[in-house]
């Protein structure tokens, strides 16, 4: 097995990227890398547009057209990235459930009550049990890497799939905060009934009390009771709904003076959960609930160069909702790229 000197020595940055199973064609295994990048390919939940769970392999197959030179962090690539193979079994459970949930959703959305079917309440019974192996078998994953100084990255699938490694980076660190970017604000509990929904995945996620803070940025659709656990979360919850960005910008407001008052509501540890949702539809059309409006692809990179700029120490991330098409694959696997090279650059931080 070849040591890490010996691949950087071998491998030419410059040349075409190659179809080896990893992202961007990187020569690494998961011996070698420093981050390993787990792919969820789970939407059971999606309540709008399908295909997210082909998000992993979208990625995959279009972060071999992306040149390796980062202007952040050109020697990036050289900390190691290596993607661990798509679990085929959760996804083939996926397509099954999927067709399960489906009734669920139906049944809701034509005024009726899952509790009225003995047949459906049993579905969802198993849904939630589903999601929720999922959820444990990230978190050991996870937690295996951990273990051996390694980082990790999510591919989502759908965003109720990062959760078991939120519970997972619970465990080693007993105090951090989340940068969500979306256009959802993804507080609802239980949304349609399932527990680990799409739609539930920061409700979820402030039930771990070593999440200190939840930033949010680019929210524009959701409902009251999200706005109400907001308002009554004591400043738990911080969030930067599209409209008001916006509005600040149209005064003249720099967007990297928005970004540093974002940042600064972070504690020292922050993980990054990007919905691409969050992002202005063009780039992300196939995404699984496009909102009109969000953000552009740059200035959520110089959001997250602030948390890096700051002293901030980025533990983790992962990227979700990217739908199955080309284009969204391509955007997906840049930001991809980019977080795994200025989470590099923030691990500096910490020395």
């Amino acid at each position: 097995m070849a040591t890490l000197a010996e691949i950087l020595q071998n491998f030419d940055p410059n040349n075409i990227g190659v179809d080896n199973g990893n992202l961007l064609g990187l020569p690494f295994d998961y011996d070698s890398a420093q981050i390993i990048v787990f792919g969820i390919p789970w939407e059971v939940t999606v309540s709008y547009g399908t295909g997210t769970a082909q998000a992993p392999r979208v990625i995959l197959d279009a972060s071999r057209q992306l040149d390796i030179y980062d202007f952040d962090n050109p020697d990036g690539w050289k900390q190691g990235i290596f993607m661990a193979e798509i679990p085929q079994d959760i996804l083939e459970k996926n397509e099954s459930l999927r067709q399960d949930a489906s009734r669920i959703i139906e049944c809701l959305e034509q005024g009726n009550s899952v509790e009225d079917s003995p047949e459906l309440t049993q579905i969802l019974d198993k849904i939630n049990q589903e999601c929720q192996a999922v959820n444990q078998w990230l978190f050991t994953q996870a937690k295996a890497a951990m273990s051996q100084g390694k980082q990790v990255a999510i591919i989502g699938g759908d965003h109720s799939s990062p959760l078991g490694y939120m519970q997972a980076l619970a465990e080693q660190y007993p105090d951090y905060g989340i940068l969500h970017i979306d256009a959802h604000a993804d507080l609802r509990n239980a949304y349609e009934g399932f527990e680990f929904s799409h739609a539930s995945i920061m409700f979820n996620a402030l039930k771990l009390p070593q999440i200190s803070k939840l930033v949010q940025v680019g929210i524009r659709d959701f409902c009251h009771d999200e706005v109400k656990l907001i308002q009554q979360s004591n400043g738990r919850v911080s969030t930067y709904y599209d409209p008001m960005l916006k509005q600040k910008l149209y005064a003249g407001i720099p967007w990297l003076e928005v970004c540093k008052q974002i940042v600064s509501e972070l504690p020292q540890n922050v993980y990054i959960s990007f919905d691409v949702d969050g992002l202005d539809p063009k780039l992300c059309p196939s995404t699984g609930t496009p909102v009109p409006g969000g953000l552009e692809l740059e200035q959520v990179y110089c959001l997250f160069r602030e948390v890096v700029h700051s002293g901030r120490q980025i533990i983790g991330f992962d990227v979700c909702e990217v739908g199955n098409a080309e284009w969204d694959g391509n955007v997906g696997a840049r930001a991809v790229y980019k977080l795994c090279n200025l989470m590099s650059l923030s691990q500096n931080n910490r020395k």
